[in-house]
């Protein structure tokens, strides 16, 4: 992806996890879309409420933490299990050329997206040519 542009984000290794809790680890699927003028990162993460989303920007950093939860149904035995319910964990560099303020983030039927505005320095701009001259 960085081959592709520089203004892209970077993927960070993910081997660094650590956990509070014995939770599996799981790595969303994740697309990166660029716009004229902003970011957009879309996550896929099943079974994750709205209020177990994490999403951080420390310096060029942006860390992206989902914590499933599925809670057994009352009064029956688990007869086969197959589920696995963990922690959706993501980090990614991004370009310094972010308007922090205005970042934006949804969850909606298990895919989070987040919208990564340009800074106005970072947007391209036409370049106009003054007539005449010698």
């Amino acid at each position: 992806m960085k081959d592709h542009k520089d203004k892209a984000l970077e993927k960070v290794e993910r081997s660094d996890a650590e956990l509070t809790r014995d939770a599996k680890v799981f790595v969303p699927a994740t697309d990166i879309y660029e716009k004229e003028d902003a970011i957009l990162v879309r996550c896929d993460m099943p079974g994750v409420a709205q209020d177990q989303v994490d999403i951080r920007l420390d310096n060029t950093e942006l860390e992206i933490t989902g914590t499933q939860s599925a809670a057994k149904p009352g009064g029956v035995d688990l007869l086969a299990g197959e589920y696995e319910t963990g922690v959706f964990r993501r980090k990614f560099n991004v370009p310094q050329l972010i308007d922090r303020d205005k970042i934006k983030a949804r969850l909606r039927n298990g895919v989070l997206d987040i919208e990564l505005p340009k800074a106005e320095q970072a947007k391209p701009r036409k370049i106009e040519i003054e007539a005449g001259g010698n």
